[in-house]
């Protein structure tokens, strides 16, 4: 198979992504394996899937479902939360429905009250974050709030989570996010081999199946052997401008995931996503040396560098680390409108770029709705401007 004709079949598998995560779903659902929807980073999936169970992430991305989960929600909340109910209402999504249990962690009141909410039709099983990152009675407090966890899940699905199924899950985990680094590494290259969209669209809403796993492997052969996807800096032979991206996540959808394309629609390469579709939630993998699965998985958690943790200082030790492994030209910071922990942090974040990164910094704040994205591209394309200049 030629390089070019290569590339394109791992970007149609990953175009489709959607497509396969329902037909796997709707075909494990069918031979009696559960569905658990997640809503963060903090949810172990190790647990579920040595409970035998599917872990799905169910955040929504869309704009088109704000209206109606504006009905009953604020219409100054984040857009993230409101599109996620909006699916319950409008019973847009199979995944929710199919969810035999969700698990709704305590990051933000938004999303806190919202999943009251969810809760009057779902199964819920409400996942207590601490707020201090490195407080030891925090990381205590945490490992029992993950065995609570571990307790639901063989009680909802009459099922024993052994020892020898956490340190499976944990393997497959940990293959998982080896894989996702190593591609997100090709990023440090001068001229990239696949755009900031393209390493994006490799994060499937199920975590671990086979066929991805299988594609993660066919791109980096791929790349090893030179070759690359259509689009890039690589395949144009054109060196963008490198952005280094922080900040909220971007779920998948067309209204979450717009500020992307006009960053790179602008000449630039996203080529370090910090956030928690990016490399946030892959820097670390569970310690196999840890005795205790549990513990082990729990300790990886509660290392994640979130807003809501306080003081957030790990944030900033990530930050330093992958500008100088990505080199950015600049970075750019994405809050979701009425996220209060981001936006509030990102005050400490422009003085850290710019006094300690000496790099350029644009804060963008927005929602899922395009009306406010010539506006955007005006203020990204100028920041571009300035940095080649």
């Amino acid at each position: 198979m030629s390089s070019n004709i290569q590339g394109q079949s791992i970007i149609d598998h990953f175009d489709n992504m959607i497509d396969h995560c329902y037909d796997f779903a709707e075909a494990a659902k069918s031979r009696g394996r559960p569905v658990v929807g997640i809503m963060c980073e903090f949810t172990p999936r190790e647990l579920i899937l040595a409970a035998g169970g599917i872990p799905v992430c169910l955040c929504g991305g869309s704009a088109d479902t704000i209206p109606d989960a504006e009905r009953t929600l604020p219409a100054n909340l984040c857009p993230l939360i409101k599109s996620t109910y909006g699916y319950h209402v409008k019973e847009a999504n199979p995944f929710l429905k199919w969810a035999d249990l969700i698990v709704a962690e305590t990051t933000c009141d938004g999303k806190k009250k919202m999943f009251e909410l969810l809760a009057a039709s779902k199964p819920m099983h409400v996942l207590e974050l601490p707020q201090k990152s490195n407080d030891e009675d925090g990381l205590t407090h945490w490992i029992g709030e993950v065995q609570k966890l571990k307790d639901r899940l063989e009680k909802q699905f009459s099922t024993i989570i052994t020892d020898s199924a956490l340190r499976s899950a944990i393997d497959l985990m940990n293959c998982e996010r080896v894989f996702r680094r190593k591609l997100a590494g090709w990023m440090k290259q001068e001229l990239p081999p696949l755009t900031g969209r393209q390493l994006l669209n490799f994060k499937s809403i199920i975590s671990c199946m086979e066929m991805d796993l299988q594609q993660y492997e066919k791109a980096l052969e791929l790349f090893e052997q030179g070759g690359s996807l259509p689009g890039s800096a690589k395949a144009t032979g054109k060196r963008n401008v490198r952005v280094l991206l922080t900040g909220v996540p971007t779920a998948h959808g067309a209204g979450s995931e717009r500020i992307i394309h006009l960053i790179e629609n602008a000449g630039a390469t996203i080529v370090c996503s910090e956030n928690c579709t990016g490399l946030k939630p892959i820097l670390e993998d569970v310690n196999v040396g840890i005795r205790d699965p549990l513990k082990a998985i729990a300790t990886k958690y509660y290392h994640l560098p979130c807003s809501v943790m306080t003081a957030n200082n790990d944030r900033f030790t990530s930050l330093r680390n992958l500008a100088a492994e990505y080199k950015p030209d600049c970075v750019l910071e994405l809050v979701w409108q009425a996220c209060l922990t981001y936006d509030i942090e990102s005050i400490r974040v422009r003085s850290f770029v710019e006094n300690e990164l000496h790099l350029p910094y644009l804060k963008i704040t927005t929602d899922y709705s395009p009306s406010d994205s010539a506006r955007i591209t005006a203020r990204i394309e100028a920041m571009m401007e300035m940095v080649q200049h």
